[in-house]
Parts: C-alpha cells; sequence; structure tokens
C-alpha cells in the first residue's frame, strides 16, 4: 500500500552502483530506511542530489512494518533552500546535525512534535542571516526535549556547576570530570531559557563555543548510547575556525 508523507534525510550510503540506501526520518512512521535504485543513472526517477543530509522531503512510498528496508515510489524536494547546499558553513552545520539526528533517533514510530521541530529548524538554518555561529548548540540543547533528557535549569549564583550526568547545577564541583564550569555554566543555563534567536545576543569567542559544543555532545553521549564518536565534529572545527 502507498502513502504519502513528509521526510527529512539523515544518512545516505552506496548501495551499488547506482543505488543507495538512505535513512530518512519520516512524519508517518518515524525512522525508516530506503533503498534507492538507479539514482546515479542518467535516466533516475529519484535523484541522488535530493537526499543530502537534512533535505526535506515529499515522499510516496510502500510501508511493511516488519521491513528493515522500505521501498520509494517517488521523493520529491518539499522545500526548496536558498543557501543550506551551497553555503560552506550550513552544509557543515546540516552534516553535523544530521549525525548526531542519526545516532539519537532510532524510533521506528511518529512522534510528530519531533519531526517539526527538526523540520522548521532546518527550513530556520536555511534562512537564517545571523546569529549561525552559535545556532547548533541552541539547536542540541533544546532537542533534548524531545529525546528525553532536557537539563533541569535550577542555576542560581549558589548552582553554579552544571553536571553532565546528573544534568542539573550542583553547588560544588563533582568528583567527575564531566561537567561546565562556572563560565560555561551560565551560558548553559542562558541558552536553557532562550527562545528561537535569542541565541544570536550570546557573544562567544571561538574556544567558548568549541567547549561549550563539545560539552553539549559529551552531555548527549552520558545520556544516548548511540553518541560515542560524531566524525564530522573535526571538520566542523575547522570550517567554523
Amino acid at each position: 500500500m502507498l502513502y504519502k508523507t513528509r521526510g527529512i534525510v539523515f544518512n545516505s550510503i552506496k548501495y551499488s552502483e547506482t543505488s543507495v540506501i538512505v535513512t530518512i526520518y519520516t512524519e508517518k512512521f518515524g525512522r525508516q530506511s530506503y533503498i534507492i535504485n538507479g539514482v546515479r543513472s542518467k535516466k533516475a526517477k529519484i535523484k541522488a542530489n535530493i537526499l543530502q543530509a537534512l533535505f526535506l522531503l515529499d515522499m510516496e512510498v510502500y510501508y511493511k512494518p516488519k521491513n528493515d528496508l522500505q521501498r520509494a515510489k517517488e521523493i520529491q524536494n518539499a522545500f526548496i533552500f536558498n543557501s543550506l547546499p551551497y553555503d560552506l558553513r550550513k552544509s557543515t552545520l546540516a552534516i553535523f546535525i544530521a549525525e548526531i539526528l542519526y545516532k539519537t533517533i532510532r524510533e521506528q514510530e511518529p512522534n510528530r512534535d519531533l519531526f517539526e521541530y527538526l523540520y522548521n529548524s532546518i527550513q530556520v538554518l536555511d534562512l537564517k542571516e545571523k546569529g549561525l555561529s552559535n545556532f547548533h548548540i541552541y539547536f542540541l540543547i533544546h532537542l533534548t526535549k524531545y529525546l528525553g533528557f532536557f537539563p533541569s535549569n535550577n542555576y542560581t549564583d549558589i548552582n553554579c556547576f552544571f553536571d553532565l550526568k546528573a544534568g542539573n547545577f550542583m553547588q560544588l564541583k563533582p568528583m567527575h570530570k564531566s561537567y561546565l564550569d562556572k563560565n560555561q555554566s551560565l551560558i548553559f543555563s542562558r541558552m536553557l531559557k532562550f527562545s528561537e534567536n535569542q541565541h544570536e545576543e550570546l557573544n562567544l569567542d571561538y574556544k567558548e563555543r568549541i567547549q561549550l559544543l563539545e560539552k553539549t555532545v559529551e552531555y548527549y553521549s552520558l545520556h544516548n548510547e548511540g553518541v560515542k564518536e560524531i566524525k564530522s565534529l573535526e571538520v566542523f572545527k575547522e570550517v567554523f575556525h
């Protein structure tokens, strides 16, 4: 049976000379993998260039609940990007975010709120003209609301160390190394309260931003077993230096 659904590309790998297996987060079925045949041939009905990281799709697909690989009849762009595929910083951000999503979101069932958060955030990223440098940190922090490990924002002048393992702010430095120092904790607590675009007001230097990003990724690794190594992080550091 055929179904229509929107989708967000997480990952695409070569399967044969002309085919790929693409992991897509769908609005109707959650995370699914599709084998797309002939995408590199001249007569391809579904083109490989629309299966890039974070591309937004309109899909007509076959769905069988117990199948590891699904098939698609038709896939088209749902949103024509203005800048994301063409801007080096944004395309690098897209690859980094897509890797995080690929490793954290495993559920094969719909989650409308999560889908809308991702879909809208990707559109914002494409249209954003300023404040790009902090976008990914804000995005990752607020994504945890939908993944089940959103931090407790109990920050005060006394509770000024964020414990990455516990997920809240402490009076004293934890005995382990997984925590944020006072300055990082203050910035992190502000990020937790921010609404969209408020992160643009944060004036962080490169070192502060990278340290906070690394700690945010560490927070993910402590609360989601899928995040052990983010390969695109090193490329991200080079591009945003």
